[in-house]
């Protein structure tokens, strides 16, 4: 079980698998006024950054679930690095359908919706596992400007307009579900940036020392494509936050 093996290359350097930076996960981290020994479950934990600084910085004990066989040992390794690997589990498993057995302060996913079948089943499976009044982390995309064609949707990556959102539209959807929306920490360009261009230099670096894999030809045509796609398309129109819920 495993990822897709281009996300594994493509991402195989980064430490956060989304739009976020350091200083913004310690920000959504202070913002949710955590105590310690709060327990967090992370649906889609990739390389463990959220709970492992999240772990030192407020002493929070978590459970990480990722698919990726190779991020979840680099979760492993980011918790040892930063002392609190007893603080802190990493499985290596499918997140979708995963529930703990003893209830937790906070219930995340922080970018993988689709374990859910997008944001509505993502919120009722970490509701799961929320203990009265927790909170649920939603990671989720937006449009910062509505797209004018599908073509410029498909340019983002999305597969058509209706995939995202204004913001107004998705803080106003958590609300039909039954959840008040309590926090919000946006990404801002930089972090796009610093997730998208970041796997530029580790295409090319993987490229010379793999010329003849069988994905050599893909990653050759992602890295040529993406800088261009990335500043017309993406950087552009598509927003991402991490928005915190409780139910009403």
């Amino acid at each position: 079980m495993d990822i897709p093996r281009i996300f594994n290359i493509t991402e195989s350097a980064h430490r956060v698998h989304n739009p976020f930076t350091p200083e913004k996960f310690a920000t959504l981290g202070m913002a949710l006024r955590m105590k310690k020994g709060a327990r967090i479950l992370d649906l889609g934990s990739g390389s463990g950054e959220m709970l492992c600084t999240w772990a030192r910085e407020h002493g929070v004990i978590g459970t990480g679930v990722d698919m990726s066989r190779l991020f979840s040992e680099q979760a492993r390794l980011r918790a040892k690095e930063l002392g609190v690997a007893d603080q802190v589990t990493f499985v290596h498993a499918d997140a979708a359908g995963y529930v703990v057995d003893e209830k937790v302060d906070v219930a995340a996913c922080v970018g993988a919706t689709w374990i859910g079948g997008g944001v509505a089943g993502t919120i009722e499976l970490l509701a799961r596992s929320l203990r009265t009044g927790g909170i649920i982390l939603v990671g989720e995309p937006y449009w910062r400007q509505r797209p004018s064609t599908e073509e410029v949707a498909k340019g983002c990556l999305a597969t058509s307009i209706s995939d995202f959102l204004m913001l107004p539209e998705l803080l106003a959807s958590f609300g039909r579900l039954g959840y008040d929306v309590v926090e919000m920490v946006l990404a801002d360009q930089e972090g796009w940036d610093r997730y998208e261009a970041a796997k530029w230099l580790t295409m090319r670096r993987w490229l010379e020392a793999n010329p003849h894999d069988e994905l050599a030809a893909e990653v050759r045509a992602q890295l040529t494509s993406e800088p261009v796609r990335y500043a017309t398309y993406t950087r552009e129109y598509l927003g991402w936050g991490v928005f915190a819920l409780m139910p009403r």
